[in-house]
């Protein structure tokens, strides 16, 4: 992981809907809790305006981050993160302690590599649809992905890319095919454009001669 993210916390002391909502509006800081581990749950706060520049990296979402809360510094990795339905402000977020020696489930996004020169696209005329997002893994702190690639280079119209068929890094599982082969999801799929399959027009007119001869030999 090349990105580090270090954010400045403040302990929380006045609790309450009351109180979040005046330290939104009047302190510019956002209310936050951080939870997990062998301690109890800490109520925090942070300024927004570093809050939500963190939140501009896509990085921010699957790394491990350090939160400062006064002299300590606290591993952990964001869980949740509530906006408002209106203005999409930062409304609270949630971050969960880790420990290095612990696998955890997180989720990573997805970079789709080669769409516009795409097989299926390129030389059929289809068209790519995305199933996902991102990916559920399991793994310890130190080897979570940044982003996980997939390539649709050679993906044809009508074909679907599932978990199966996606490369992850050593030391990294995916949580749904730990399940089992009816938990292999659609990642992608190259749909064939409206109007018909154009891929197939190439072997209808062989199919159209067989069928007259046969029709011929049969009169």
């Amino acid at each position: 992981m090349s990105d580090q993210f270090e954010l400045n916390a403040e302990v929380r002391t006045d609790l309450g809907k009351g109180a979040s909502r005046r330290l939104r509006h009047f302190d510019g800081r956002v209310p936050a809790i951080i939870y997990g581990g062998d301690k109890p749950p800490q109520p925090l706060s942070f300024i927004r305006k570093d809050l939500e520049k963190a939140l501009e990296n896509e990085a921010f979402f699957s790394h491990v981050l350090i939160v400062n809360v006064g002299k300590d510094k606290e591993k952990a990795i964001l869980k949740d993160l509530q906006r408002h339905p209106a203005k999409n402000r930062v409304t609270h977020v949630d971050f969960m302690r880790i420990d290095d020696n612990v696998a955890i489930k997180v989720h990573v996004p997805i970079h789709f590599l080669n769409e516009s020169t795409c097989h299926g696209v390129k030389m059929q005329g289809g068209m790519i649809q995305h199933q996902a997002t991102d990916i559920e893994v399991q793994c310890l702190p130190a080897n979570i992905p940044s982003f996980i690639e997939v390539d649709m280079l050679n993906a044809e119209t009508g074909q679907i890319i599932h978990l199966s068929d996606v490369i992850l890094p050593a030391g990294v599982t995916s949580v749904a095919l730990a399940l089992g082969e009816d938990h292999d999801l659609a990642i992608a799929s190259v749909i064939a454009p409206k109007g018909g399959d154009e891929g197939l027009d190439v072997v209808a007119p062989a199919a159209a001669k067989d069928s007259g001869s046969e029709g011929n030999s049969e009169d």
